[in-house]
């Protein structure tokens, strides 16, 4: 039996229709640029956030640039981001000639609430990144940020479709951005992301940036570049936004399972708050001493596993840091992310849990 990691080519018949349809709508319209799909994903996607500005932008490395532009993060400003994530939080930074400032992470990977140890006079920003889908707790940081005069970006590209208190991931910073590669909960057909705020000021000066410095043709108020969205991918998104809710119950069922079934194995330790709120279930990570051994033996039941990631960023060459990172390095030894995605049979999944069973036995 073949249990693969991620799939993307495993959807419904009704979903690829529709896929379908809305290309062939680009296609007979002849807009792929801009248009009434990029500005219906607006709105649909508004209703997910709620009240603010909404720039859809090419990918989610672009929506975090340009928050920390429209931020006017200058060269050898410091910005704190945590050891443990994707390349691009610390990237973009370094794009705009500022300094990542690393913090080290809790046991679920999220920032430490230590990071206010590390605000110098040359800290002007903060960027909590909501890990595998688990929310940073926003509200004692906006707090505590707002005190100290930084801005706060958030790196939502994990946690689409996450809340605390009924506040939408990616809305309680100054700036949230969001990605929408195809691996995400909600994901487009090729790169995608968007970036929100609720400051009108923000949101002109990330638009501009975003085409070219224009606010209508051949009239520039300012340099920029061009990090718009492809029309035909938000109209792809327009189409998963539309079973996104019933993606998210498939997800959290998924996890729930999971959950019951390896829960009490000496030496594994399962996520916490998977099935909350403030997590959507993006990832299933588990923690082992014995991650690699466990990797390779579900390797050759034919099972698909990931490592999210395999090594914190201070420890790379291009970010080199000193710095305790213990926790955050730790994870990284140990952390093996399982299948899951909405695609996911039950008798996938049982397989699953059955071999890892019985290694653990």
């Amino acid at each position: 039996m073949k249990v693969p990691f991620l799939d993307l080519s495993k959807m419904d018949d009704s979903l690829k229709e529709e896929l379908q349809k809305a290309f062939k709508s680009s296609l007979d319209s002849g807009i792929f640029s801009g248009g009434k799909e990029v500005q219906s994903f607006i709105e649909n996607l508004k209703k997910q956030l709620g009240e603010g500005y909404l720039q859809p932008l090419g990918n989610g490395t672009d929506a975090l640039e340009l928050a920390l532009r429209a931020l006017d993060i200058q060269p050898e400003d410091e910005v704190i981001v945590p050891s443990l994530t994707w390349v691009s939080t610390a990237e973009v930074v370094h794009l705009l000639g500022a300094k990542p400032i690393f913090c080290d992470t809790d046991n679920q990977g999220l920032i430490s609430t230590n990071w206010v140890d590390l605000v110098t006079p040359k800290t002007r920003a903060i960027m909590p990144v909501h890990l595998y889908g688990k929310m940073v707790d926003m509200a004692p940081m906006c707090g505590t940020a707002s005190k100290l005069g930084l801005a706060v970006v958030e790196d939502a590209a994990q946690s689409f479709g996450a809340s605390q208190g009924g506040k939408a991931s990616g809305t309680w910073g100054d700036v949230g951005a969001f990605s929408f590669y195809p691996t995400k909960n909600l994901g487009a057909l090729g790169e995608a992301g968007a970036c929100f705020t609720k400051s009108q000021d923000l949101a002109e000066r990330i638009s501009l940036f975003s085409n070219h410095g224009q606010i209508r043709r051949d009239e520039h108020l300012s340099w920029g570049r061009n990090a718009r969205i492809d029309t035909i991918q938000a109209s792809f998104l327009n189409v998963f936004l539309a079973r996104f809710e019933s993606f998210q119950k498939r997800r959290k069922t998924l996890a729930k399972n999971y959950l019951e079934a390896l829960e009490g194995y000496e030496g594994l330790l399962l996520p916490g708050g998977v099935l909350e709120e403030d997590h959507n279930a993006h990832l299933f990570v588990i923690q082992t001493t014995r991650r690699d051994e466990l990797k390779e033996y579900l390797h050759l039941q034919g099972i698909g596993t990931a490592i999210h990631y395999p090594k914190i960023l201070p420890d790379l060459i291009s970010f080199q840091a000193k710095g305790d990172f213990s926790i955050s390095r730790k994870i990284t030894e140990t952390c093996l992310s399982l299948p899951l995605n909405p695609n996911m049979s039950d008798s996938d999944q049982a397989y699953v849990i059955e071999k890892i069973q019985a290694f653990f036995k």
